[in-house]
């Protein structure tokens, strides 16, 4: 297919994407769910599973293989965009007062799912045809367990962000937890994918290089960017190349950590940790925002939904190894998290809420299931399985978290947790 009717296609697919994605979206408005449940359905309508099952010729027509790196492409733009947003708000301070909680809630929350994850890979794994033949038992264990580990930080912060409860206990603790969770969870995907190459020195410099480029990032690095930024943001005539610089950086460091085998986002979310706070935050969210969220994120749920075929499912025993998967999941996450905040001391609504948000997988969890699709760890049926998983995990966040709380707005729940109310 020729150039210019890849780009004239893009363009038909992108009206597509995005009208269908408001049309979900006013569907589910009502059930209490974030626009980001509502992306990831449509991902999966528009795919195989049942655009192309119902109109396969027109299906394949609109989305053409060749179109379908464009639209890769701009879903791995809108991601790492997101992520740095994501950092934009993260407050550390509030986090190390959260710290034993954090800690707590995060290794339940990773070695619960991890251990049933290896499970439920050493019990599944020469009865479905779940991971390619050269994958090794080890290999389907550590990727089962890390694909279970996942949080879906961005969804988790996203739920965050729309609630008003960035900067509150339950807002702080939640995003402290999840980006341990999913910290660790990459690392453990690092080992399995080096172990593809022979080379486990791979992983070691990906690990170490991670953790020295974020401890850098979050030492000198947050020192340079106030002297970078700070005076431009204060300068009218300056404050035009704000934008054009932080692009440039969050592109550079997304390719440095994707270089180093960590993947793109974790380069992001670092920077946008780093950023100065204030004036300078403001601005790029205002900037930033509308387009990332608006645009560039919903192309990576159609990506993904493109690339499930719920089909694949066509006998009960593999539906029976969807619902084992789900059960497991919200074992391994949901409960396992909710306990061990509650041990920790919480009040039990807000161990119940926390429990709710690190059960779901959304964005993350299709992040790690691409890679495993695209460098030959799992099959199509493993993927299709896994994505219903993330589906439906992100689905029960919503009213699991108004089932503790309702509709309660952030400034509301902080102030019962002052008061002691619902402890």
């Amino acid at each position: 297919m020729p150039n210019f009717q890849i780009s004239v296609l893009v363009f038909l697919q992108i009206a597509i994407i995005l009208g269908a994605c408001r049309l979900v979206g006013r569907l589910v408005r009502p059930l209490g769910q974030p626009p980001v449940v509502a992306e990831m359905i449509t991902g999966v309508l528009l795919g195989p599973s049942l655009f192309g099952l119902l109109l396969p010729d027109l299906q394949a027509r609109l989305f053409p293989k060749p179109t379908l790196t464009v639209i890769y492409c701009l879903a791995q733009i809108g991601l790492a965009l997101y992520m740095f947003l994501v950092g934009l708000e993260f407050d550390l301070g509030l986090i190390r007062s959260r710290v034993k909680s954090a800690m707590s809630v995060s290794w339940a929350g990773i070695l619960t799912p991890f251990l049933l994850g290896c499970g439920v890979a050493w019990l599944l794994r020469d009865r479905f045809p779940l991971f390619a033949p050269d994958v090794r038992d080890w290999e389907a264990m550590l990727f089962m367990g890390a694909a279970m580990s996942i949080t879906a930080f961005p969804m988790l912060a996203r739920i965050i962000y729309e609630r008003g409860l960035a900067g509150t206990s339950l807002g702080t603790l939640a995003l402290a937890a999840g980006s341990l969770d999913d910290a660790a969870a990459w690392c453990v995907l690092a080992v399995v994918l080096a172990s593809f190459t022979g080379n486990l020195w791979i992983a070691v410099f990906a690990i170490g290089g991670g953790l020295l480029y974020a401890v850098l990032m979050l030492t000198v690095g947050r020192g340079w960017l106030e002297r970078l930024f700070v005076p431009r943001e204060a300068d009218e005539k300056r404050r035009g190349v704000v934008i054009p610089l932080t692009l440039i950086l969050v592109t550079a460091c997304a390719w440095l950590t994707d270089s180093m085998g960590i993947y793109a986002v974790f380069g992001a979310f670092i920077l946008g940790v780093a950023m100065p706070r204030g004036a300078v935050a403001r601005h790029l969210e205002e900037a930033m925002t509308p387009l990332t969220t608006g645009l560039l994120v919903p192309m990576f749920f159609i990506s993904s939904g493109l690339n499930t075929r719920i089909g694949l499912l066509d006998r009960p025993a593999l539906w029976a190894v969807a619902a084992l998967v789900l059960l497991v999941a919200c074992l391994g996450k949901g409960i396992a998290c909710g306990l061990a905040a509650r041990l920790n001391g919480e009040p039990a609504r807000e161990s119940f809420a926390i429990g709710a948000l690190m059960n779901s997988r959304g964005l993350m969890e299709l992040i790690i299931l691409n890679i495993g699709l695209e460098r030959g760890v799992i099959t199509p049926t493993l993927f299709a399985v896994m994505v219903l998983m993330a589906i439906v995990t992100t689905l029960m966040a919503m009213p699991a978290f108004n089932l503790a709380y309702g509709r309660a707005s952030g400034a509301e729940i902080e102030a019962r947790r002052v008061g002691g109310v619902g402890v």
